[in-house]
């Protein structure tokens, strides 16, 4: 989530490609040179063999997102990730021995004034003394810390790209190295996530508050994204933004986020991949050598609150110093559905392309849009989310013109259907940008890990395009008949000042 519509927009097409696939017939050419093993403790390696440079891309991908948090601790995923980047036991210490005592008692102190903070009557001269000794452990805790050490090591190695990501479904770790550097990337990553510390923690809860500040708090669109799923869903867990609701943010704390390890960051959750110019003999060794000793623990608590049937139409506005925005969105299914395909090749017709449905007629034609994208699988697609539409309506044109006119696109696809044409080149749209998007080392890697976790094999990238060429005409319209409908509409807008006073009027 950028700061500007038009980042915003491209975010969500990029977003909307994530699960396609590549050509069927290359299946057998990537299995000569795919190894995949499993750890005794459930953790999984894919290791793809591509000798184009001496360089390989490492992925590991965590089956856990911000929909698996616990009530209460939202955002705590992305805290734990932050975490990940201060070190361990050994990196980013100048003495953990003593270091780790002052971090849980920092932490208990943190504790013990979040308690009285939110009592039903705070002793306000108590709170200003847990404060003190409060920030006195955290100042006492900084005096060990090595600053970004973690980065620097894998920098001075030739790392490039190193980052992570965490979404709804899923969180991600990655960077690229010189091949013969393997080895220090199975040291380190191994000892992050085996011996993680929480050093820095509320150094970094600070970071995070900005990042909220900066892409929700004071970001219009941000304000419409975080307001329209919390409508949209009433009981499942996507209605949760990743980032975490403020309350959350603030009362999160150490001992939270290490029961949070240590349910949810099993090896089973893992995946790792490997992309690159490697000897699938020597990763193994390596694997065992440096993961194999992380004991395997009891499976994680499997999400299942199902969303209720939606009986009614939702809407929202939010009245806001920015331009008008619109968010429909339409409850879906999953992408392990069999009309999770047929969806995204309808959301590709009307809104892929120049040549795409919804561009041609209301941006193209009418000039009624600056921009219009839509996705499905938003969102998330582990498990129902939605099929989405945004919108940023042309200067002068009315929100409601905007809306209508979407609906009567929607409309004809359901009374007329679409044309075997337009299916055609969605499909050969959808390959060749997976066709591209496979040929580094990293999104391979991410890609194939992705896929193993959520889908339970790789092989699914190459599988699923089965699935997208047995898609029909009837399929499209049958699916915008049944998930089209009213009554499983959610509307968000975000109205102008200016819009909202002339209404009165």
């Amino acid at each position: 989530m950028k700061n500007s519509v038009r980042q915003l927009l491209a975010a969500a097409v990029l977003l909307l490609f994530l699960p396609t696939v590549p050509f069927a017939q290359n299946l057998e050419q990537f299995e000569q040179n795919v190894t995949e093993f499993t750890l005794d403790n459930g953790l999984h390696f894919i290791i793809i063999q591509r000798d184009v440079a001496p360089v390989a891309s490492f992925v590991t991908h965590v089956n856990v997102g911000s929909a698996d948090e616990p009530v209460g601790k939202t955002g705590i995923t992305h805290i734990f990730e932050h975490m990940a980047f201060k070190g361990s036991q050994t990196i980013g210490t100048t003495n953990f021995e003593e270091e780790y005592p002052v971090i849980m008692a920092m932490d208990r102190a943190y504790q013990a004034w979040h308690r009285e903070r939110t009592s039903l009557h705070p002793d306000e001269e108590k709170l200003s003394e847990l404060w003190a000794e409060f920030e006195r452990l955290q100042q006492q805790s900084q005096e060990f810390v090595v600053n970004n050490e973690f980065s620097e090591i894998v920098d001075r190695e030739g790392a490039v790209g190193m980052n992570a990501f965490v979404s709804t479904d899923e969180t991600g770790f990655f960077y690229s190295l010189p091949q013969n550097k393997a080895e220090l990337w199975f040291w380190m990553e191994a000892d992050r996530f085996t011996n993680p510390v929480m050093r820095e923690f509320y150094v970094e809860k600070d970071v995070i508050w900005e990042e909220r500040r900066d892409r929700t708090d004071n970001n219009p669109i941000g304000r419409l994204i975080e307001e329209f799923n919390s409508v949209a869903f009433s009981a499942h867990t996507y209605k949760n933004p990743p980032v975490g609701w403020p309350s959350d943010i603030d009362a999160v704390n150490i001992e939270d986020t290490i029961h949070f390890y240590e349910t949810y960051y099993i090896p089973q959750n893992l995946a790792i991949a490997i992309s690159g110019d490697v000897d699938p003999v020597e990763m193994r060794r390596l694997a065992e050598l440096y993961f194999g000793h992380w004991p395997a623990r009891p499976d994680s608590p499997e999400l299942t609150v199902v969303e209720p049937e939606q009986r009614g139409e939702r809407r929202f506005d939010i009245v806001d110093q920015s331009q008008p925005i619109l968010m429909i969105g339409y409850k879906g299914v999953a992408e392990n559905h069999e009309d999770f395909q047929a969806l995204s090749m309808l959301s590709n017709i009307l809104f892929s392309g120049r040549t795409s449905r919804m561009y041609r007629s209301l941006v193209v034609e009418e000039q009624l849009a600056l921009q219009l994208q839509g996705i499905n699988g938003y969102p998330g697609s582990r498990f129902p989310g939605l099929f989405l539409i945004l919108g940023v309506p042309n200067q002068g044109v009315d929100l409601d013109e905007l809306e209508s006119r979407i609906y009567e696109e929607i409309v004809r696809i359901q009374e007329e259907g679409v044309t075997q044409e337009e299916l055609d080149r969605v499909v050969t749209q959808a390959r060749a940008n997976t066709v591209r998007g496979l040929r580094s080392n990293l999104n391979l890697a991410l890609s194939f890990a992705q896929a193993h976790n959520q889908r339970g094999d790789w092989r699914t990238l190459f599988t699923d395009l089965d699935r997208l060429g047995e898609v029909t005409t009837e399929d499209i319209q049958r699916v915008a008949q049944h998930y089209l409908v009213q009554r499983s509409r959610t509307v968000g807008r975000i109205v102008t000042e200016q819009e909202q006073t002339a209404s009165l009027d």
